[in-house]
């Protein structure tokens, strides 16, 4: 890519536009759904990683802002309320009022750090779904667990995702359509996050990350940064989050527990915190992988003739195992930024030095 990055980029695009073709024929249309949920899951990797990755602030209440952009759309696409708006007005919306709560989220904990900050964002998250989940008396607002049905499905113009659809000859199903739709709003998404981390904003929050006071000793507004990377990753969730209940047709206070949260930050620290490509392999590899998994019954089946253990706990095994290999032998991540190998390559050999030290010292 480094040599000809024209060619590899050319190939890079005709890869992702026949993608669902090729996995539609390998392996079904609902491995095709499979992706459609890892594009909403860069999204999500990508707008945590602003707040993780860039300012490094930790955040365990992210879907919440999921949450938000789902349930507004819900509510404003719906027969819930009996408010069809359409689509294109919709989605900025959903992402707008995420951003709000995200300024909200910030405002008070522009002073936590660390772990006290996580234990505030996750009890936003908490409380954000306690309430979608409480929220149907005395005013059905939310229709509690029961969650909102009948979403509009999308459409553009008079072109529907409802469906197959004829597009230039070829019979494209809804999995596909919302595929494309997805994949724009993540190359949107990516080409903002970069512009992001190469600006003058991404190199203070870079100062912010490194070192506050030492930030704030030289100038930069740490309040302000604080509260702009807040904002900025609650839009990205809300406007994955309304792409997803248009998507579902469908949503409930179950899509958004404390799990969902653990699992985008798990997809940032697994990939490579704060490095774009290492997010988006991140969030591939934990969408695409726990999938796989599922057929470990089958295979269980076909070699032995029974299921001696369960996928679902056999998944999680196996997930939990993956984090403790990579925290042992690749803390950066699977695709770390360069800066962030030399900062662990510095770390490694400053504790070789005390060490040593210390052992000259004894001696």
């Amino acid at each position: 890519m480094r040599r000809k990055p024209q060619i590899a980029f050319f190939w890079l695009s005709v890869l992702l536009v026949a993608l669902p073709f090729l996995t539609g024929a390998a392996l079904g249309n609902s491995w095709v759904r499979v992706l459609d949920f890892a594009l909403l899951y860069v999204m999500l990797a990508l707008g945590l990683n602003i707040v993780v990755g860039y300012a490094g602030l930790l955040d365990l209440g992210y879907v919440a802002f999921y949450a938000l952009g789902a349930y507004l759309y819900a509510w404003l696409a719906s027969p819930h309320f009996g408010v069809h708006l359409p689509f294109w007005a919709v989605l900025p919306l959903g992402a707008a009022l995420a951003g709000l709560f995200g300024v909200l989220l910030g405002a008070p904990t522009l002073r936590l750090r660390g772990d006290y900050l996580a234990i505030v964002t996750l009890g936003f998250g908490e409380i954000i779904r306690i309430f979608m989940n409480n929220l149907n008396a005395p005013v059905n607002i939310t229709n509690g667990p029961q969650g909102i049905n009948l979403i509009d499905p999308v459409a553009l113009g008079g072109f529907r995702f409802a469906g197959t659809q004829q597009v230039l000859g070829v019979s494209l199903p809804s999995t596909y359509l919302f595929y494309y739709l997805f994949l724009a709003f993540t190359l949107a998404a990516i080409f903002i996050a970069m512009r992001l981390q190469d600006s003058r904003i991404g190199r203070a929050w870079a100062a912010l990350r490194e070192d506050e006071v030492a930030a704030a000793a030289m100038g930069v507004n740490t309040r302000n940064l604080k509260l702009l990377a807040f904002a900025m990753g609650a839009t990205f969730g809300g406007l994955a989050g309304g792409l997803f209940a248009a998507f579902q047709g469908f949503i409930s206070p179950e899509s958004f527990n404390l799990w969902e949260s653990i699992l985008i930050l798990c997809m940032i620290v697994l990939g490579g915190m704060g490095h774009i490509p290492g997010v988006i392999l991140g969030a591939v590899l934990l969408t695409v992988l726990p999938e796989a998994l599922r057929y470990i019954g089958d295979w269980q089946r076909h070699a032995f003739g029974h299921v001696y253990v369960d996928p679902s706990d056999l998944r999680m095994l196996l997930f939990g195992l993956a984090l403790v290999l990579m925290m042992v032998y690749r803390p950066a991540g699977l695709i770390p930024s360069r800066q962030r190998k030399r900062e662990f390559a510095a770390e490694d050999g400053v504790a070789e030095q005390e060490q040593a030290s210390l052992y000259d010292a004894r001696g």
